[in-house]
């Protein structure tokens, strides 16, 4: 299972002002980068509680037919969401990986500003792909917070487009790692003549 971030920020790096306002964003012109490819691979959208707040303002449900979960300690109403495959969870970023994948799905995308950070800091994010917008807003809701440790970034690709977009694409160090959930290879057992009655007697176990 894969977990990616895509998301558009200011030049200084922000998702959205202070009050979560996103008008911003058009600064690029909302030219095709990419996006509607990358959702169409995705099958389960992870965001938090204020971010579900922000998108029910768009006058019409973002998400379309798939699958979303909403982190949240607090009941959330679902019921004006006509159509809307939405559910609630709350848990820590390892618990939600966990139930994801025993979910069966392939591909989640990680929305919104404290849960990116959450995940990130989790060691769980797999694939950055982040869009520079030409604006500088001075303040708002950054895209990174604090980490209990440096997180490697691998450089897959910058793009730039016509109105001014810079989309930088990065894996993160747990993408790199091409073991992870691989078996074990086994070693060939080779044949050793036994040793001699009293070289066994004396001999010392050997360190696991």
């Amino acid at each position: 299972m894969k977990l990616s971030v895509f998301c558009g920020v200011s030049v200084d790096g922000f998702l959205a002002r202070p009050d979560h306002g996103l008008d911003f964003l058009d600064a690029g012109g909302q030219e095709p980068h990419g996006f509607e490819e990358f959702y169409g691979g995705v099958d389960v959208v992870v965001i938090g509680r204020r971010t579900f707040e922000v998108v029910l303002k768009f006058g019409q449900w973002f998400y379309g037919k798939k699958q979303v979960v909403v982190l949240s300690s607090r009941p959330l109403d679902f019921s004006s969401l006509k159509g809307a495959v939405i559910e609630q969870m709350s848990g820590d970023p390892a618990g939600i990986a966990q139930w994801l994948r025993t979910r069966g799905f392939r591909h989640v995308y990680i929305d919104g500003g404290i849960t990116i950070q959450q995940f990130l800091a989790a060691g769980l994010i797999d694939r950055l792909v982040i869009t520079r917008v030409p604006i500088l807003i001075g303040e708002g809701i950054s895209l990174f917070g604090a980490l209990p440790h440096d997180i490697a970034l691998r450089h897959v690709a910058t793009r730039t487009y016509k109105g001014g977009l810079v989309q930088s694409e990065y894996e993160t160090g747990a993408a790199q790692d091409t073991t992870r959930g691989k078996k074990p290879a086994r070693k060939k057992a080779t044949k050793q003549r036994p040793a001699p009655a009293k070289a066994r007697k004396i001999a010392k176990p050997r360190k696991a």
